[in-house]
């Protein structure tokens, strides 16, 4: 049995707010943000006092077109050093390095970059390469995580030996991902639990990146949060692809420690995301809701949101046909 970490009012240094914006809110633009509102969104990070920024993606461009993508799809040193400069400041700058998209040979050595961290997403079918690149980014200075996507697909005893195989290896954060925004708290209780296990023992910490298909993504960090997890993701306002993510706000609001401050993301919000929502689409939704509850992935839902589908029976019977 977990025990608390804590209690409600507790300050806990462990703790790390880390947002996740550009790179999960790229996905509902294809990362086709100004550099304005880039630049505004990491002066507000700075100012709120979170701990990382995670920026976008290290897509190799002969992997996806440039023609189709913006910049923070590939997050090329010029790029990042063009809105952050030398990052002078306590906020760390991160990317996510998809397994099968990137190519580590084009990743420079931590002494050549402003980024602090790199984070590998996989599979679990992906795991080999995963470890390939988490250990050449070690190699080169980089802190590192490990997000396994897809978990609530996953049977008890291949988690364990992913979680295993992973304790072995020199990441030093390893991800709960509720990639479908299926998992409720009960579940996530259990899951950090059993990462914990793993990770506690080989003096690495866990994190958590939850989705809000069932507008659980707020409750289900806290869960997490409160029985040990220490990397805490976030965007503002959720924006993410699909139902989006746990919003800054929300955490922020809670947390009790004062290095974190609330004005800097009413104040980015106003300005920058309140015209955004008039162009981009994002958010708990019927569709989404659905696809959480078969935990299925939120491609269907992203199409019918896309195309203005109401005819919720009709997608929900399609897609229990389509998995049944």
């Amino acid at each position: 049995m977990l025990e608390k970490e804590g209690s409600i009012l507790s300050v806990r240094e462990d703790l790390k707010v880390f947002d996740c914006t550009i790179r999960d809110g790229g996905l509902v633009n294809n990362y086709h943000f100004s550099d304005a509102f880039v630049k505004a969104h990491y002066e507000m990070c700075v100012a709120a006092g979170i701990d990382y920024m995670e920026i976008g993606k290290n897509v190799s461009p002969t992997v996806m077109s440039e023609d189709e993508y913006g910049c923070w799809n590939f997050c090329k040193e010029e790029d990042i050093r063009r809105i952050v400069g030398e990052n002078d400041t306590n906020l760390k700058i991160a990317t996510m390095a998809d397994v099968g998209r990137t190519i580590k040979e084009e990743i420079p050595h931590r002494d050549d970059s402003v980024v602090d961290m790199i984070r590998v997403a996989t599979y679990i079918h992906q795991l080999p390469e995963a470890i390939e690149l988490i250990e050449d980014f070690h190699a080169k200075g980089y802190e590192t995580t490990c997000n396994v996507m897809a978990i609530s697909k996953s049977f008890d005893d291949e988690l364990n030996q992913v979680l295993e195989q992973l304790s072995k290896t020199n990441v030093d954060i390893i991800y709960i991902a509720d990639s479908f925004g299926s998992f409720y708290p009960e579940q996530i209780n259990k899951l950090t639990e059993k990462y914990l296990s793993y990770a506690k023992p080989a003096g690495k910490k866990v994190g958590i990146h939850a989705h809000n298909n069932l507008t659980l993504a707020y409750a289900n960090t806290l869960e997490a949060m409160i029985y040990g997890t220490s990397y805490l993701d976030v965007t503002v306002s959720g924006l993410g692809r699909g139902a989006g993510n746990c919003s800054m706000e929300l955490l922020v609001g809670f947390l009790k420690n004062p290095k974190y401050k609330f004005l800097p993301i009413l104040k980015f919000i106003e300005e920058y995301i309140a015209p955004l929502e008039k162009e981009l689409d994002w958010g708990p939704s019927v569709p989404y809701v659905i696809t959480g509850h078969l935990n299925e992935h939120p491609r269907p839902a992203m199409k019918a949101r896309d195309t203005g589908d109401t005819e919720y029976v009709k997608f929900y019977n399609k897609l229990t046909e389509e998995y049944s």
